[in-house]
């Protein structure tokens, strides 16, 4: 090796030069089992001062795009080492790192081992005042980074990424690009348990008419996975106006009814009283972030069905003491003053604790909707007054 090395180092034609060494690069991929040690050397004497920038960029571009041929250890060994020799002139060798960082990622991700694959794509200089990068591939990377790091429940790391293709999607009108930045972004707020606003992003994704974005095509159960994420996500928001809002476009949406957690939808939008038996077949089909436990000894489901059946105790109760509270929600008088005095101080629910008798007082708004109505009945009969005593007068009302 080191003979052939100087051999080719001595000659002075750029052309012979770069052929020489891609013959031995040739027999180094050629030789079974791969000689790591040798490859290594080969690789030094690459990024050497011996060898002209011009000939190494050419040498390791080819080395680079031949890594796949060696088994996969060596390939990662070998990878690994070049990217370690490079990083001290890695402005001089920027389009050689960026193949061999892909390729180690999508060795990676064969092996599963996504973060790590992530991580290998993560380094890629995507701002490089070097290379002229087009603003769709940086796009591209963001979003794969971001999906890699989801596969191991990275929200934090995925949201980085996620971030910077915000910048780059408004502008870009590759339409598979922006759906995935879409199903990505959902995931994150559903992981960082943000599930209204996730609720929100995949019935978004439910609703897309297309069936076919780019050569990617979008099948009846992708969409129909994004609309029981929607109702999962709705069902575990914090109770209160807004999760019910979203529960009403859910209910009154058809293709609802044919989902598996239909009838917990139901319930939950009637404002129903929710059983263990009911509870425990819908943990079933969660997720584990979506049955974490939470510094308050609760799991996220618990917190959600407690708050859930306490609004709908206030539909069913004038008032009620702390200890009956208690045992209804299946949990100590004390803890379930706590959860209603944060929901009524949240503007959650309507009511007021007398803690001198340990009662909850709910109030009712229904007496202010019927007074909403009677107002609007009133505004309603006026015009249509006003309209008859135009028309007695001949004078012609336009409708």
């Amino acid at each position: 090796m080191e003979s052939a090395l100087a051999n080719a180092a001595a000659i002075s034609d750029q052309r012979q030069k770069i052929e020489q060494y891609k013959h031995i690069l040739a027999s180094l991929l050629s030789s079974s089992p791969p000689d790591i040690s040798q490859s290594k050397r080969f690789i030094d004497h690459m990024v050497s001062d011996e060898v002209p920038l011009v000939v190494s960029r050419q040498i390791l571009q080819t080395f680079a795009q031949e890594l796949g041929r060696l088994d996969a250890e060596a390939e990662k060994e070998i990878a690994h080492y070049v990217l370690a020799q490079i990083q001290p002139r890695v402005v001089s060798f920027e389009e050689q790192v960026v193949v061999i960082r892909e390729k180690l990622a999508e060795l990676y991700e064969t092996e599963q081992q996504w973060s790590r694959a992530a991580q290998m794509l993560s380094g890629i200089d995507l701002d490089s005042g070097i290379r002229i990068v087009d603003e769709t591939y940086k796009l591209s990377k963001c979003v794969q980074i971001a999906r890699l790091y989801l596969e191991d429940d990275d929200a934090v790391s995925a949201e980085a990424f996620i971030n910077k293709a915000s910048f780059l999607v408004t502008g870009s009108h590759h339409e598979v690009l922006s759906l995935q930045y879409k199903v990505c972004y959902a995931r994150i707020l559903d992981l960082k348990r943000k599930f209204l606003e996730a609720a929100l992003r995949y019935y978004d994704i439910s609703q897309i008419e297309k069936r076919q974005i780019g050569d990617e095509e979008i099948d009846e159960d992708a969409l129909e996975q994004a609309l029981t994420a929607a109702v999962t996500c709705t069902i575990l928001a914090a109770a209160g106006p807004q999760r019910s809002r979203v529960l009403a476009t859910l209910y009154k949406d058809e293709r609802c009814s044919k989902l598996k957690i239909y009838p917990i939808l139901q319930k939950v939008y009637l404002e129903r009283i929710l059983r263990k038996p009911e509870i425990d077949a819908f943990s079933e089909e969660l997720k584990p972030h979506q049955k974490a436990l939470l510094p308050d000894n609760f799991t996220v489901l618990d917190r959600a069905m407690i708050e859930h059946n306490l609004l709908s105790a206030s539909k069913l109760y004038t008032n009620i003491s702390f200890e009956e509270l208690g045992a209804l929600l299946g949990i100590p008088p004390q803890k379930a003053e706590k959860i209603a005095s944060r929901m009524i101080f949240e503007d959650r629910m309507k009511g007021s604790i007398d803690q001198v008798e340990a009662v909850i007082h709910f109030e009712d708004d229904t007496e202010e909707l019927q007074q909403w109505d009677h107002q609007i009945a009133g505004l309603c009969q006026a015009l249509n007054d006003i309209l008859d005593c135009m028309t007695n007068k001949g004078i012609a009302v336009s409708l």
